[in-house]
């Protein structure tokens, strides 16, 4: 089955060629393309497409604010969104991890990263492995929106102390094979207990699961280098 993508950027230009791109691969297509955030929910709520590849800056409804409609809305829990940003807009990025998308790609990314990424997210993985993204998480994740809250470790009670360890280990970057390695496990038992801890805190996808992390205080950030 196609991974059915829908486009929100309010850049006619960059719409063409990310769907020319796109559609020129088996396994995904184009259903929509939206210029703005209140017309990608719209979209989405009728579409249900797999993946919104959303931009940040778009006027009116912006990204940020439509990524967090729709990762707030129950029956999209199938839906998973990819932000499109830049560096410059790093706070922004972190603050839609933390409503629920699925991780960040930078406008000048090459072709096979873009596709990639959303094969990656596609998957119910995470582009959280990059320096850059980590880099976001310990710069901003820890410091709560106004009126939020972090997460109480009592949160993770119901997990095993093996799934609290990949977790853990997943929250720092590191990918399956990286963790299997580090505690002498097959990828498929960390793919396991990846899930496993994903289905017990309620968290959409492996992004959702690295913010619970450092909400509960499971890992700490550290300052970034200066």
């Amino acid at each position: 089955m196609s991974i059915r993508v829908l486009l929100a950027d309010d850049q006619a230009l960059l719409r063409a060629t990310f769907r020319i791109l796109i559609d020129s691969c088996p396994d995904m297509e184009v259903i929509a393309e939206a210029s703005d955030g209140a017309e990608a929910v719209g979209l989405t709520r009728e579409l249900h497409p797999d993946i919104v590849l959303m931009d940040i800056r778009m006027p009116g409804t912006d990204g940020l604010t439509a990524t967090s409609e729709l990762c707030a809305d129950p029956e999209l829990s199938a839906t998973r969104v990819l932000i499109l940003t830049t560096f410059e807009t790093e706070d922004y990025v972190a603050q839609a991890l933390r409503a629920g998308a699925s991780g960040f790609l930078g406008k000048d990314v090459t072709a096979d990263t873009l596709l990639t990424g959303l094969r990656t997210v596609a998957s119910g993985e995470a582009l959280l492995s990059p320096v850059a993204t980590r880099s976001l998480i310990t710069r901003f994740l820890m410091a709560p929106a106004s009126g939020t809250g972090l997460a109480p470790p009592e949160r993770l009670a119901d997990l095993t102390v093996r799934e609290r360890e990949v977790m853990a280990l997943a929250a720092e970057g590191r990918s399956n094979t990286e963790i299997a390695e580090d505690l002498t496990l097959s990828p498929l038992t960390v793919r396991t207990h990846i899930h496993r801890a994903m289905t017990k805190l309620h968290a959409r996808d492996r992004a959702q699961l690295v913010v619970i992390a450092y909400q509960t205080g499971l890992v700490r950030a550290t300052p970034p280098a200066t």
